[in-house]
């Protein structure tokens, strides 16, 4: 939110500078993103009045113009401006003037005439974007004067980041009550006098959705005159809270949302048809909206009506067809009380975000409605003139109602390190707006402002009492906590030593949001129901995960449309996993590999990441576990049928592993093959304790074994059976060769293994090898119908 800086301090002025101002607002919790100039640094510019304006003889795009304003008397200026005419008060920068980009003004001569000055736009001042020609200033403006002093040009442009329980400040009147409880200064506010009604027109209004609209306030005003400009000081501050001016009835409403937090709307009342009515939408309902959107609406959006259908949808824009236009003598404002959850996300499921719809959905004022629209009426009336009919306020028993909130003494000495003066605590909540309901020596009941719909528990109020206090100037004591470690047992594997051996073999760590798109939750799980949000941030992130894999996929996507050609990544976060108990939370650690082998070198390894790639790196961590691993080929959604298996240690399933579905890929414009991993964290960090085994000092004995088996037998199956056959001095079993084509049983692959055996103690004999190696093999026969080669 843009504040002027100006504007602010003719609410509240305390004796500080800007800085201050700016560290002090911040220091609130009110964060100041920036603080900018309202123009450009210029000087000896004043108001001119043009008196004259002939064509120049050798020009036809110049004239020549006698200006007032100089205090050397009038002055002539060469202008080529296509507006530049008789009658109209421009800024003229006089010989010797500066302005932005440290361009000074001299005496000239252009096409042999002399020019003593420069009339100017508003862009050749900064301020504004106007450059269609000369700044036309009201016709009022005293000629002579210097620019900076009459538009108050020594101003300064807050920019405020609030936290989206702070929507009271999302106003002039917030900020200002805020700087005024920091500075125990008086804030000034505008008169809100009700404007008596000369008219007894009134349009009727029904609250058929009265739980989402609470409070809706009408009132008729006829025979206003359009066609008048906003005054230039409405336009000035509009235009330094980052608003271009439309015309003085849409200036009005902005205004009035900028000053006191409320947004409003004007119907033009002639294109009403018949009465008011705030109610939910049809189903498919069409509205045309103010930015020229034609919207089908769903029947959870709130809209108000006429008997001709939805004219607005409520708390975010209004409709097309009831839009104020030139030719507008007639016009019926509102202002509105929307329950919060009832226009949440709604702007967003449109792909819409408002001003209205960000103060609606953070909650404004319920008590305001009235009052606001009584100002709003005086502005009327004062611009654009016109005849005022009585206020209409329909109310449904679903208005909020104040919250009363206590808080003890005994509280704030343990949540702020120290004791506060009765005074000074009721002093503060009193500047806050908060009503004293009762004390006694524990402590106090506040009853909270109605602007104040973040305060419900004794914690709010004792955090305003922290931030007005100042924490800076809350003491600082050391933390005790408990000096008792959590026990680690030998058989538990610490993460860390599993990042880092992730790290180690070229991975980095990521961090992805916990809620993900729907579409590609759907794409990677479509067994899971996930959970939803509520209140989504935005419709890409409307549910919660129950892979990490989706999240390391859309990393992957960025990093793709950033030209990285070789990604590895790792993330461990929690999964949120829908069950008949509940939501069923589980840690998970997921990896992805893309692109080159090796990072790109000149004798590095060029060819793409495969299966066995990243299969090894998920054996290398699972090492640390020191149990049995296994792989089994399995399906998964999202997952090549043939390139997809589970891994299981002692026979339990701790994750999976594959490469991505081409028609994934394909989808997801991925040009090359993708791989990932996910396990169950917590099953694999339990581990056997090691032990000492004394290296053996007698010869290893290798033999070399190849069968024929089905073709569609797993290794790992054979690998199992000759592990338990080969007997205790079998040390080692690895594959060395798969052959299948020419001269084999198309049926059939062979299969060829290396047995390393060795004896603690002694040298083994030929017997001690024969034996087991007959045994594998009858095993094998007898078992998968394997025959040696």
């Amino acid at each position: 939110m843009k504040i002027s800086e100006a504007w602010l301090r003719e609410w509240v002025n305390p004796e500080i500078s800007t800085q201050e101002l700016v560290d002090q607002i911040t220091m609130a919790g009110l964060e100041v993103d920036s603080v900018e100039a309202v123009a450009g640094e210029f000087s000896n510019v004043v108001v001119g009045e043009i008196l004259s304006a002939e064509q120049h003889p050798d020009a036809d795009k110049l004239k020549v113009c006698r200006v007032a304003g100089s205090p050397e008397g009038d002055m002539q200026v060469v202008c080529g401006a296509p507006n530049a005419r008789p009658g109209i008060k421009i800024p003229f920068a006089l010989v010797g003037a500066k302005l932005p980009g440290d361009f000074k003004i001299k005496k000239a001569k252009l096409r042999g005439v002399e020019s003593f000055g420069m009339l100017c736009a508003q862009t050749e001042l900064q301020v504004g974007d106007d450059n269609d020609g000369l700044w036309e200033l009201p016709t009022d403006a005293p000629t002579g004067q210097d620019l900076r002093e009459y538009l108050s040009l020594d101003d300064k442009i807050l920019e405020v980041d609030l936290t989206p329980n702070r929507g009271d400040c999302l106003s002039l009147r917030g900020l200002a009550r805020e700087v005024g409880v920091l500075n125990k200064a008086e804030v000034t506010a505008p008169c809100l006098d009700p404007v008596s009604s000369s008219i007894s027109d009134t349009k009727a209004v029904t609250l058929s959705a009265s739980e989402a609209c609470s409070r809706y306030v009408g009132r008729v005003i006829k025979n206003i005159d359009i066609s008048k400009s906003s005054p230039l000081w409405l336009q000035e501050k509009l235009r330094r809270c980052g608003l271009r001016s439309i015309d003085p009835v849409v200036d009005i409403t902005n205004y009035v949302l900028i000053e006191l937090g409320q947004p409003m709307h004007a119907f033009d009342l002639d294109k009403l048809s018949g009465g008011i009515n705030v109610r939910m939408a049809e189903q498919d309902e069409d509205i045309s909206l103010l930015d020229g959107q034609d919207i089908k609406l769903n029947d959870d959006t709130l809209v108000i009506a006429d008997d001709s259908g939805a004219i607005a949808m409520a708390g975010i824009m209004g409709g097309a067809s009831t839009a104020v236009s030139e030719n507008t003598r007639n016009i019926f404002l509102e202002s509105a009380f929307f329950n919060p959850l009832a226009v949440a996300g709604r702007a967003r499921s449109y792909g819409l975000h408002t001003d209205s719809s960000h103060r609606f959905e953070r909650g404004v004022d319920y008590q305001e409605a009235h009052n606001v629209l009584e100002r709003a009426t005086q502005l009327v009336l004062d611009i654009v003139g016109g005849e005022a009919g009585p206020t209409v306020v329909v109310d449904s028993d679903a208005l909020p109602q104040p919250k009363s909130v206590t808080l003890s003494r005994k509280r704030i000495e343990s949540g702020l390190g120290m004791a506060m003066e009765a005074s000074d605590v009721e002093d503060i909540f009193d500047r806050l707006g908060f009503l004293l309901e009762g004390k006694d020596n524990n402590g106090w009941s506040f009853k909270a402002p109605s602007y104040r719909f973040d305060v419900a528990i004794e914690e709010d109020l004792l955090e305003e009492l922290a931030r007005i206090y100042g924490y800076n100037r809350l003491p600082i004591a050391p933390v005790k906590l408990d000096a008792t470690l959590p026990r680690v047992t030998e058989t538990q594997v610490s993460v860390s030593s599993i990042e880092r051996q992730l790290v180690g073999r070229g991975y980095q760590e990521v961090i992805t949001y916990s809620f993900i798109d729907p579409k590609l939750q759907k794409m990677f799980d479509d067994k899971s129901t996930p959970t939803e949000l509520l209140n989504p941030i935005s419709a890409d992130m409307a549910v919660m995960r129950t892979s990490i894999v989706p999240g390391l996929v859309s990393t992957l996507l960025h990093n793709i449309n950033r030209q990285k050609s070789r990604v590895r990544i790792f993330e461990k976060g929690l999964r949120f996993i829908p069950d008949a108990n509940g939501l069923q939370q589980t840690r998970g650690l997921s990896g992805l590999i893309y692109g080159a082998r090796a990072a790109l070198d000149w004798n590095a390894d060029k060819r793409d990441v495969d299966f066995y790639d990243i299969k090894g790196d998920v054996e290398s961590i699972l090492s640390f576990c020191g149990k049995p691993i296994t792989f089994q080929a399995t399906q998964r959604t999202a997952l090549h049928p043939g390139q997809t298996a589970e891994i299981l240690i002692e026979d339990k399933v701790v994750g999976y592993i594959g490469a991505l579905h081409p028609g994934v890929t394909q989808e997801l414009e991925i040009p090359k093959s993708v791989y990932v991993f996910e396990l169950t964290l917590d099953d694999i960090l339990e581990s056997h304790v090691a032990a000492f085994e004394a290296i053996s000092k007698f010869p290893e004995v290798s033999r070399d074994l190849a069968v024929l088996v089905p073709r569609e037998l797993p290794v790992s199956e054979l690998e199992i059976c000759i592990t338990r056959q080969a007997g205790e001095y079998l040390k080692n079993l690895k594959v060395f060769d798969v052959y299948s084509g020419e001269g084999i049983d198309p049926q059939r692959k062979s299969v060829a293994f290396n047995l390393t055996f060795q004896h603690p103690s002694r040298t083994l004999n030929e017997e001690e090898i024969n034996n087991p190696m007959a045994s594998v093999v009858k095993r094998l026969e007898e078992q998968f119908d394997a025959r040696l080669r």
